[in-house]
């Protein structure tokens, strides 16, 4: 089995702290996010899902740290499942918001498309999900959201258009790649800051290169050269 790590504050059991810290700093970033794009008053609609996408993520880590790490002992298996569904709405959502952003290029019937094709593909795993209570379906759904699906969009507009949203979103599904690359093979530097820790600090730098594409996506134009 393998080891937790826990520390006692004021009488109070914290399991993973270091594993709690850096989910809370993935959410920390989300949630910044999140509020500045509001505070932006942009009004296209690849903002509002870039917005839902962080504020969801922001919700899903807190979650995640809290209640699949710290506090897991005062909880069932089934409490997990909160921070698992949340976790695959918001990558619908950054996939929602990919989706869009290429309005820029493709033609609206193409774009609605790949909505419809995006509902079908959250139902379907978020249905597996809670049917086989089963981590890897969010797994799985993660990485086809962003390994496929905003990698190939953004990937294709960053061809065709040299932008510097595509440019910044690419740099962030890479780092979400590390993230992941650590997960899967359970890679721990040492034995307070494992795996998972790593994998969320890359999630936090994933996240805040997410933000700095959507600050720069400009809907009003079909180019946008890279400076």
């Amino acid at each position: 089995m393998e080891h937790i790590n826990i520390i006692h504050i004021a009488g109070i059991q914290i399991n993973e702290p270091i594993v709690t810290l850096t989910d809370l700093v993935v959410s920390l970033v989300c949630f910044v996010a999140a509020w500045k794009i509001h505070r932006s008053g942009k009004k296209e609609r690849v903002f509002l899902y870039f917005k839902i996408y962080f504020f969801v993520m922001g919700i899903a880590t807190t979650l995640g740290g809290l209640v699949g790490h710290a506090f897991l002992y005062n909880f069932n298996f089934y409490w997990k499942l909160p921070g698992w569904i949340t976790s695959m709405i918001s990558i619908m959502f950054v996939e929602r918001a990919a989706i869009e952003h290429t309005r820029i290029q493709l033609p609206p019937k193409i774009v609605k498309v790949l909505g419809v094709i995006n509902i079908f593909e959250f139902l379907t795993f978020l249905t597996l999900t809670i049917v086989t209570l089963n981590f890897f379906f969010v797994e799985f759904h993660s990485g086809y959201g962003l390994m496929f699906v905003v990698l190939s969009l953004e990937g294709f507009l960053f061809i065709k258009t040299k932008n510097q949203a595509s440019k910044m979103m690419l740099t962030g599904v890479f780092f979400a790649a590390i993230a992941a690359l650590f997960f899967m093979n359970k890679i721990s530097p040492h034995q307070w800051f494992n795996y998972l820790a790593v994998s969320h600090t890359f999630m936090a730098l994933a996240a805040l290169f997410f933000y700095l594409a959507a600050s720069k996506i400009d809907m009003s134009t079909n180019s946008n050269p890279v400076n």
